[in-house]
């Protein structure tokens, strides 16, 4: 049956009070449909209303058909089973009673002997193998366990998908695989995710914001197409609303000034008093209500004005990207920052053999699927790991941010790792760098680790790279797994102004297109 959510007066607020939602009206159909937003607006937590493990704080929803939920973290139950984990256990336990000769009428009568073809075709639909339905899922890596879950959902065919960002931990095949999942499907699909390859497959984009929500035909090119001709419009409106201001400030000062013009005058007349004693008060009193109307109006008008301005700016704040200006690093174009010999090393000898160089400037992404190695690699090149055989040297000014940013101090404040990491930087510089990465006054004294993920990443980021010298050469652990579209988008175009070495694993093909990847080193 067709399916719809419909959002009817939703209001939510955190168990500390915070307002995310205030009288929310939104609705998903029959249509794949993409949700977008900056990190910590409630993506997740408006999907954790509609599956109703949340209880809204006002309003209604009401779901018609069946939902299929694949959420965000998938991590591994200890002892669970693939059967186990796409609910399908007792299904497969009564097939092998059957197949055993124990099996009861009832058995006979419930069984649906085509399952295991089933669950063989739905993996293969989203890039997998055949994998045994007793397979431990602690066996599988992230990505396999997200795929996994969802040929659990293709088995049940729900009316309605929900997928709360599917490709995060995914590589590039399984991006492709859920991409092609989506392409085929016939339901409605509400799906959550930065990965704008992903959102090129929706029929709708609906962007979440600390102002409400808005909903966008077509799909993420469309969008962003519509959202830079928006945040061009609320420059000029912001612009317009602040020279409003100035000029009924001007207004007001001149208001001020005639009265005050006028009372010294008549205070004049009064001296001489060659006008009758009680024309002079009652001139006086005409006098000052005129003025005081004048002024009450030209208040009035300026508070208005004001109000519209804050509201421009309001507006203008959530369209506005982060602002990412980097200083040189002072790399010579011929200078050696990386170079390994036949470097093995890690789990199992997972590293086998790898020799690779970079001098200057050079960018190179180092790809291959989950598990091939790519993060065991940046750890033996970064000293983390001891190699088991071959060399590595690598120039002494770099930086590495892992997936967990574990550079940072999580006990510290932003504020407190940036000066750790730039020792030389005065107040003004640490506070004007962190205030690109949108970590403005109160916000550069939270702790490192009360962050989101995401947020986690652009402190550690705004640490690395906003003091006076940006490290030479800068290794990058898939770092856009968890950053909002917004947060990408001025990622990229600081790394594309960065002047030193790039190394970088990552998944987003249009990432690297963006920040100008020359060579790729493929593992595995």
């Amino acid at each position: 049956m067709p399916c719809s959510i419909v959002l009817k007066d939703l209001s939510y607020s955190t168990p500390d009070g915070q307002s995310l939602f205030t009288r929310l009206d939104l609705s998903f159909g029959p249509i794949r449909t993409g949700l977008v937003g900056r990190n910590g607006v409630g993506k997740s937590t408006l999907v954790g209303l509609i599956a109703g493990a949340l209880r809204p704080s006002g309003g209604s929803i009401a779901v018609s058909g069946t939902v299929g939920l694949l959420r965000q973290s998938v991590l591994p139950v200890p002892g669970q089973t693939l059967s186990q984990a796409i609910g399908l256990e007792a299904d497969f336990a009564r097939l092998d009673r059957l197949a055993a000769g124990a099996g009861t009428l009832d058995d006979a009568a419930q069984a649906d002997w085509l399952l295991p073809t089933r669950l063989e075709d739905a993996l293969r639909n989203v890039g997998l193998p055949v994998l045994e339905p007793d397979r431990p899922m602690a066996s599988l890596s992230g990505g396999q366990r997200t795929r996994v879950l969802l040929a659990g959902l293709l088995l049940a065919q729900p009316d309605m998908l929900i997928l709360d960002e599917p490709t995060n931990n995914l590589d590039t095949e399984g991006r492709a695989a859920v991409a092609q999942v989506l392409a085929r499907w016939r339901g409605g699909a509400l799906v959550i995710s930065h990965d704008r390859a992903l959102l090129g497959h929706m029929d709708a984009i609906v962007e979440l914001t600390g102002l409400g929500a808005a909903v966008y035909g077509g799909n993420w090119e469309h969008f962003a197409q519509r959202k830079a001709i928006e945040a061009a419009a609320a420059q000029d409106a912001a612009a317009a609303a602040d020279q409003q201001v100035k000029h009924l400030d001007r207004k007001l000062q001149q208001v001020k000034e005639r009265q005050a013009r006028r009372d010294a005058g008549g205070q004049r007349k009064r001296a001489r008093a060659d006008l009758p004693k009680i024309l002079l008060n009652a001139r006086k009193d005409n006098a000052e209500k005129t003025a005081g109307e004048g002024a009450r109006l030209a208040s009035r008008l300026r508070e208005e004005a004001h109000t519209r301005a804050q509201a421009a700016r309001d507006k203008l704040e959530v369209l506005e990207a982060v602002s990412l200006h980097l200083a040189p690093t002072g790399l010579p174009a011929g200078k050696s920052v990386l170079e390994t010999h036949e470097l093995s090393g890690g789990p199992g000898g997972i590293v086998d053999g790898v020799s690779l160089t970079l001098i200057g400037p050079e960018r190179v992404a180092l790809l291959g699927p989950n598990g091939s190695g790519k993060t065991t690699l940046l750890k033996l090149l970064t000293g983390q790991l001891p190699p088991s055989a071959g060399s590595v040297r690598i120039t002494p000014a770099h930086a590495m941010l892992d997936q967990q940013v574990s550079l940072l101090d999580p006990a510290a404040t932003i504020l407190e790792n940036f000066r750790a990491l730039n020792p030389q930087a005065g107040e003004n510089a640490c506070r004007q760098a962190l205030a690109r990465f949108k970590f403005r006054a109160d916000a550069a004294l939270q702790p490192v680790g009360t962050l989101s993920g995401g947020e986690m990443l652009r402190a550690g980021l705004a640490c690395v790279l906003g003091g006076d010298t940006p490290p030479q050469l800068l290794i990058l652990d898939e770092p856009t797994n968890h950053l909002d579209l917004d947060a990408i988008a001025a990622v990229e175009a600081g790394l594309a102004a960065y002047d030193g070495a790039l190394l970088v694993v990552s998944h987003d093909v249009q990432f690297l297109a963006n920040i100008g990847i020359e060579r790729q080193v493929m593992l595995g």
